[in-house]
């Protein structure tokens, strides 16, 4: 289970706080997939931040009860000067994986080939990308966070992404941030509209899509 009450965060901004996210609550139990909505800005990337450690909230208590991933769509924690293996390494060290079990995922998925011994920071964002989804495939999560990495690649790469996640992986949690309603259909079954700092849940997310659409 995850488990958020009372969510505040709030950035600086010269002499004044801009208030992003207002008094959230929400519970995301095993094998459940929970959609966030909203418009850009809205604050469903720092919501999946919030709920992968990336940052803190300005208040209010986090609690993750199971393994939860980084988000899929974040790819700029990489150490630029190092190199596509570099990073697996540092990965499987993290997790205490096997590095030569996530170095043989990472040269299946990404297909990089020769680019994987080149440091990150020569990289194209689309191979970034490409290594940032195979690095979070190669470690097995109880909760996958998805911040709109299903756009991102040629449609064999998406398709790839899409049979590894949502197919081989289709008993886990997933919080997904994303501005596709068809998407959100297929994929989830419960959404949270995030709309002036306010999320409102949604068991019905028909329901949830066609109010995102008004909004």
């Amino acid at each position: 289970m995850i488990t958020c009450r009372g969510i505040y965060k709030s950035y600086s901004r010269g002499s004044r706080r801009k208030n992003v996210l207002n008094n959230v609550n929400l519970d995301v139990g095993r094998g459940e997939r929970l959609a966030l909505l909203g418009r850009n800005g809205a604050g469903k990337s720092t919501l999946i931040k919030l709920i992968g450690g990336v940052e803190m909230p300005t208040s209010g208590k986090i609690r993750r009860d199971m393994s939860v991933s980084w988000p899929l769509g974040l790819h700029g924690g990489f150490q630029g000067s190092l190199t596509g293996y570099d990073n697996a390494r540092f990965i499987a060290r993290i997790y205490k994986r096997d590095y030569f079990e996530v170095k043989n995922f990472v040269e299946d998925f990404t297909e990089l080939g020769r680019q994987l011994a080149m440091p990150v920071k020569t990289y194209s964002s689309g191979m970034r990308a490409r290594l940032a989804f195979a690095l979070s495939l190669a470690i097995e999560f109880d909760c996958y966070l998805i911040d709109e990495i299903i756009l991102v690649g040629d449609q064999n790469f998406s398709r790839k992404c899409h049979y590894e996640l949502f197919e081989k992986r289709n008993d886990r949690a997933m919080i997904l941030a994303s501005h596709s309603p068809d998407t959100v259909r297929a994929m989830c079954n419960r959404a949270i509209i995030i709309h002036n700092t306010q999320a409102t849940e949604y068991d019905d997310v028909n329901r949830a899509v066609e109010t995102y659409i008004n909004l």
